[in-house]
């Protein structure tokens, strides 16, 4: 897995973008105690059930390969000239 130019950034804006779009859908409801980790894997989740994203085999499945998949699923959400993907 090649890592993403700006990859942290665009991680930190999938985080925010999968909070948003959970807590509209009515799946979830967030708290300010909830760490990175575990929005990352509910986001994860969330986007695999509702097939957004294409899900990971099982046996791959780890934070590093689920921060991957949010971040590239957050720029092809990005309009082509936004300065993330630049």
């Amino acid at each position: 897995m090649k890592k993403l130019k700006n990859e942290t950034e665009l991680l930190k804006g999938a985080i925010l973008a999968g909070v948003k779009y959970g807590e509209e859908r009515g799946a979830v409801v967030f708290e300010p105690t909830d760490s990175a980790s575990e929005k990352i894997l509910y986001i994860y989740r969330l986007l695999v059930h509702d097939k957004k994203i294409q899900p990971l085999p099982e046996d791959q499945v780890s934070q590093k390969s689920m921060r991957h998949k949010l971040a590239l699923w957050y720029s092809k959400q990005l309009p082509k000239d936004h300065p993330l993907l630049k």
